[in-house]
């Protein structure tokens, strides 16, 4: 496990069993150290106090930490907010080096919740971090999520689509505000990246299937950033299993891009929040 000698939390499915480790530092609370005063230096000339505080009191649930989400995730965790939910069912894979700012060659074969949580405890070692090792269906993700607490703000940076359905569904019927990444497979231009609402998107086939999904289960629209440019079309390679996906190829900067941007939508509307 790589935890960087930060103890946190981290919960999973393991033999159909719930596993808890406690974390230590407890909530961070607002009362800033010298270290960490020097650490939001850069943010609080922009923020402020106020804004400083908003963000550290926040809590962020970041699904998915392949290239999007754990870009999005470590950005959030640098802006300041203060506490997360980190869910995925992966590890690092030699593949992920590409464009995930979790793979190394250190961190191969290891847990992303966990190589996520110790990369945010090691940037920000007062940080709660909550760490679920599963993957999240229709059916059980109400369960999966009922013994953290609620967050503020659900990121959805998963790769499926009755996945994203399973989400998107859940933060309607609890009124949590969401932003959904949609595909950056097979994409090269990182201008053409566009925050829309779901039902107003055109040029997007995984869009496009998102919306079906939607419609059929009666999701409403939400919020969502995709690519406005038509993804290239790569040959799959002969012999491989379909399940592979070898017809999906990835820049090494569009992932982390959209991720990027994401966090500087759920930080934006973090800071708004109470201002109306």
């Amino acid at each position: 496990m790589c935890n960087l000698g930060r103890p946190f939390r981290t919960s999973g499915n393991l033999a159909g069993a719930i596993w808890d480790v406690p974390f230590a530092h407890g909530w961070p609370g607002y009362n800033l150290s010298m270290e960490q005063d020097e650490r939001i230096s850069r943010s609080r000339r922009l923020l402020g106090e106020e804004g400083i505080r908003k963000l550290a009191e926040a809590r962020v649930a970041v699904i998915g930490l392949g290239g999007v989400g754990s870009a999005c995730a470590e950005s959030l965790v640098r802006a300041g907010v203060g506490s997360f939910l980190f869910v995925d069912k992966d590890v690092v894979e030699l593949s992920n080096l590409n464009r995930q700012s979790i793979a190394f060659l250190s961190t191969v074969g290891q847990r992303k919740v966990d190589v996520m949580a110790a990369m945010a405890h090691d940037i920000n070692p007062d940080v709660q971090v909550d760490a679920l090792f599963a993957f999240v269906l229709e059916e059980t993700i109400a369960d999966l999520l009922a013994p953290f607490p609620r967050p503020d703000f659900i990121v959805d940076a998963v790769d499926t689509l009755t996945a994203k359905a399973a989400i998107a569904g859940y933060a309607a019927r609890e009124g949590i505000p969401t932003v959904s990444a949609m595909g950056m497979a097979n994409r090269s231009d990182p201008t053409a990246l566009t925050f829309a609402r779901l039902f107003e998107t055109e040029g997007c086939p995984f869009c496009r299937e998102m919306r079906k999904i939607c419609r059929a289960r009666q999701i409403p629209d939400m919020d969502v950033l995709y690519s406005t440019e038509r993804p290239a079309k790569v040959r799959p390679e002969e012999g491989a299993a379909r399940s592979q996906k070898t017809e999906l190829g990835t820049h090494s900067y569009m992932p982390p891009v959209a991720g990027l941007m994401l966090a500087g939508y759920v930080v934006q509307h973090l800071l708004e929040q109470g201002n109306a």
